[in-house]
C-alpha cells in the first residue's frame, strides 16, 4: 500500500504542473508577433556592465551599435575593473562599424560595500545613461554576451508602449550546441519558467514577478519611483529581484526569443555546473530548511517515477511510467524550441538529479565563503542579510 501511495505521488505533481502552473511547459508566451509600432519612438539609453568580456563585448557592442531603432539610442559600456581589455575591444569594434547610434565607454570605480559587482556598475552606467540623455524614457538593461538582431530594441519598446509595461523582458536564447550545453540549458530554462510561469509574470493580478537579465526594458520613471538599482544592490538574483520591485508600479512583460541570444560558450561540465551553482543557493534564500525541503521535492517530482518504473511491481510501475511520460512530454516544446532530440525528454530525471547536486554544491560553496562566485568575486549574501 505504501508503494501505490507514493507512486501516485509523482503522478499527482505531474497532473497539477501540465494544467496548474500557468501552462509554463508550452512556450505560448513569446515575442511575436510585432505589436504596432507607437506613433512616435522613445528615447532609450542602454547599460552595459562588462568584466573581462573581451570574447564577447565586440558582436555585443556592434549588435546595440546596429539596431534599426528609429528614436534616439545612446549605448554604455562600463567596464567593471576588466584586466583582458574589454573597453578597447569595445571601442575597438565601435571605430569599425557604420554605427547609427552613439557608445560612451566608462571605467567602475571602486565596488563599495553592499554591493554585488554587477549591480554596481548597472548603477553606474544608469548614473551615466540619465546624464547623457536625461530625455530617455526607457533603460535597456543587457549582458555583454547578449548579441541583439536589428529590430530587437524596435520589438521590445512596441510592446512596452502598447502595453504600458514598466518592464519588458526577453529570456535569451543561450547557446545549445556542446554536448554539456544540449544537456543543461533547455532543462535551465523549463525549470526557469516552472518557478516562474510566464503566463502568470506577465498576470498584473499575479504576484509572480521575474526577468531575464541578459535583456530588459525598464521605464527610467518606474525604476526612480522603486527606488533605482540601489534598491536591489546586494541581490545575486538581480532580474528577478528588480521584477518584483518593478511589479508594484506597473504591469510587467516576460517571454522566449529567438531575437535575443547569448553567445556565452559552456563547453565543459565544469562551466556549466559552475553557471547553475553560482546562484542556485540564493534562489532558496540561503535557508537550510528551503534547502531539504528542495530536495525533498526534486526527488518526488523528477526522481520517485524512474525508480519506481524500473525497480516497481504492477500498479506502482505503471504509475511510475504515467509520470516519467508526463514529465517527458512537458519537456518537448523546450526542447523543439532549443531544436535538440526529443529523447532528451527521458533524460530529465537525471538531468534533475545534476540540477540538484549542483545546489547542493551551491550551499556548500556559500558556507565557505565562496558563494556567488563570478571572475574573482564572492557575491553571495554581500549585504550580510
Amino acid at each position: 500500500m505504501f508503494e501505490i501511495i507514493l507512486s501516485a505521488i509523482p503522478v499527482a505533481i505531474w497532473t497539477y504542473l501540465l494544467i496548474g502552473q500557468g501552462g509554463f511547459w508550452l512556450c505560448r508566451e513569446r515575442d511575436v508577433p510585432v505589436p504596432v509600432a507607437p506613433s512616435r519612438w522613445p528615447a532609450v539609453a542602454a547599460v552595459v556592465p562588462a568584466r573581462n568580456e573581451a570574447d564577447c563585448i565586440g558582436e555585443s557592442v556592434g549588435s546595440l551599435l546596429g539596431q534599426d531603432y528609429p528614436g534616439p539610442l545612446h549605448i554604455v559600456l562600463v567596464d567593471d575593473d576588466s584586466d583582458d581589455g574589454t573597453a578597447t575591444v569595445a571601442e575597438q569594434a565601435a571605430r569599425g562599424l557604420p554605427a547609427c547610434h552613439s557608445l560612451t565607454v566608462v571605467r567602475s570605480r571602486s565596488l563599495p560595500s553592499g554591493w554585488t559587482g554587477k549591480l554596481w556598475a548597472v548603477k553606474q552606467g544608469v548614473d551615466v545613461a540619465q546624464t547623457a540623455q536625461p530625455e530617455a524614457r526607457y533603460l535597456l538593461l543587457t549582458d555583454a554576451d547578449i548579441v541583439h538582431s536589428p529590430d530587437s530594441l524596435r520589438t521590445l519598446v512596441a510592446r512596452a508602449e502598447e502595453g504600458g509595461h514598466v518592464l519588458t523582458s526577453l529570456m535569451a536564447k543561450l547557446r545549445c550546441e556542446s554536448q554539456a550545453e544540449r544537456s543543461h540549458v533547455p532543462a535551465f530554462v523549463f525549470f526557469f519558467q516552472m518557478l516562474f510561469p510566464f503566463a502568470w509574470v506577465n498576470d498584473p493580478a499575479r504576484a509572480t514577478a521575474g526577468a531575464a537579465g541578459g535583456c530588459m526594458l525598464v521605464k527610467a520613471a518606474a525604476l526612480r519611483q522603486a527606488g533605482g538599482i540601489e534598491s536591489i544592490r546586494g541581490a545575486l538574483i538581480d532580474d528577478c529581484s528588480l521584477a518584483q520591485q518593478l511589479k508594484a508600479h506597473g504591469p510587467i512583460w516576460l517571454g522566449l526569443t529567438e531575437r535575443v541570444r547569448s553567445i556565452r560558450r559552456y563547453e565543459g561540465w565544469g562551466e556549466v555546473k559552475h553557471m547553475i551553482s553560482r546562484s542556485a543557493y540564493a534562489q532558496l534564500r540561503y535557508s537550510p530548511l528551503l534547502l531539504a525541503g528542495t530536495t525533498v521535492g526534486l526527488g518526488l517530482t523528477f526522481l520517485a517515477a524512474p525508480l519506481l518504473a524500473v525497480f516497481g511491481d504492477g500498479a506502482a510501475r505503471l504509475l511510475g511510467i504515467a509520470a516519467w511520460a508526463m514529465m517527458a512530454l512537458a519537456f518537448q516544446p523546450m526542447l523543439r524550441f532549443y531544436r535538440v532530440s526529443p529523447l532528451w525528454g527521458l533524460a530529465l530525471p537525471a538531468i534533475a538529479l545534476l540540477y540538484m547536486a549542483y545546489t547542493l554544491d551551491s550551499a556548500y560553496q556559500f558556507a565557505r565563503g565562496h558563494g556567488g562566485t563570478w571572475k574573482g568575486r564572492a557575491q553571495a549574501n554581500v549585504s550580510g542579510s
